[in-house]
């Protein structure tokens, strides 16, 4: 289902400027196009992805929307490589990577965040990023530094020595993201990054990863909420039943006919 904006306790609207120390520098003639052809995921004879292809361009937000259980994480699973597809090619700027595994394609700069959070609760914000940033340098103080200057790009540095769990929602979201910012990503994969931010913060989030954009990374986004899909994206896709049934512009999608019957339904004339 389509995701209204949901509230959240008020502060977490707190969202740094784009901090060039913690963003790498991906411009547009930067590595970091990304093609999916074909990719087909089977669970024993369920096909829960068929033959589902996209482009991803450097510098520009694209989206995957559908319906619950349309197979929009199954998808970004099997990109990051979390899942071993049953069919399909994975090329990043021109290279094949469909068998790498998934530290070899946050290497490759591969990141994504995740639907449901995956952080180190009983570890401090600092730590939970210096994980990701020691993918870069093997020299500790090297990646506090980078670790830092990620926590500063999403508003977290002032609780780096905090425990990740005590951190409300919308903080943790901004510690996932952190987390991926470290590891110098080409391609950026946002999984329902928004969802449960109040209108100041998830305008906040908006405008922050258009940010992250101009500085010609590739973002892909699962999104339910509507207004950061239409106010952000470049270029949707649609999923149903594991079937790309809609891709265009939001405008395009919002107004096919098959993506208003996959979310509603038909009204049954009997």
């Amino acid at each position: 289902m389509i995701h209204p904006v949901a509230s959240e306790p008020s502060g977490v609207g707190e969202m740094g400027p784009l901090a060039t120390g913690a963003v790498p520098d991906t411009r547009a003639d930067a590595p970091g196009f990304l093609e999916v052809r074909g990719l087909t995921v089977r669970f024993g004879g369920l096909v829960a992805v068929n033959d589902f292809s996209m482009s991803v361009a450097r510098g520009r937000v694209h989206a995957l929307i559908g319906p619950n259980g349309a197979g929009k994480s199954t998808t970004f699973n099997c990109i990051s490589r979390y899942y071993e597809p049953s069919a399909g090619t994975i090329i990043l700027d021109a290279e094949e990577i469909t068998g790498r595994r998934p530290h070899e394609m946050a290497s490759l700069g591969v990141a994504r965040t995740f639907q449901n959070l995956e952080l180190f609760s009983e570890l401090t914000v600092l730590e939970n990023v210096l994980v990701s940033a020691f993918l870069r340098t093997a020299d500790r103080r090297e990646a506090e530094r980078r670790a830092h200057a990620a926590l500063e790009t999403v508003g977290l540095d002032d609780r780096a020595l905090q425990p990740a769990g005590d951190l409300n929602l919308a903080r943790r979201r901004r510690l996932e993201l952190a987390r991926a910012l470290a590891t110098e990503p080409k391609v950026l994969f946002l999984d329902e990054l928004m969802a449960g931010l109040n209108p100041p913060a998830l305008r906040d989030m908006i405008e922050f990863v258009r940010g992250l954009a101009r500085t010609g990374m590739a973002v892909v986004m699962v999104e339910h909420i509507m207004q950061a899909v239409t106010e952000l994206c470049d270029h949707v896709y649609v999923l149903a039943f594991g079937e790309l049934i809609a891709s265009g512009t939001p405008r395009e999608v919002v107004s096919d006919p098959r993506v208003v019957e996959a979310y509603l339904g038909v009204e049954d004339d009997g």
